[in-house]
């Protein structure tokens, strides 16, 4: 028997999936996009990026952005009972109007 991998993207096959028509392209809307203290965002994972990519038990989540770190962006979400900070790319975020 092969033993199990608990790598960090151990998992993710259906996850990080991308439709055929999405298969190739760069969303420079949402690399380009500039967020403010406060803006609610969707954590929405883009497989084709690899860096500033956060840990998949947070796809799907909302949260707020709290801050910058250099060119990701400091969001917190609420998980559970606990406030989690996530530090995640632009391209692993998407805005939500209020």
């Amino acid at each position: 028997m092969v033993t199990r991998t608990h790598g960090q993207r151990q998992g993710t096959r259906s996850i990080l999936r991308k439709s055929k028509s999405e298969r190739g392209r760069i969303f420079i809307n949402r690399v380009m996009h500039q967020y403010e203290i406060g803006d609610r965002v969707a954590i929405v994972l883009d497989g084709a990026q690899h860096k500033g990519m956060p840990h998949r038990r947070f796809q799907g989540k909302t949260g707020l952005i709290a801050g910058e770190q250099g060119r990701a962006y400091v969001v917190n979400v609420k998980d559970q009972n606990m406030l989690k900070t996530v530090v995640a790319r632009p391209e692993h975020l998407r805005p939500i109007q209020e």
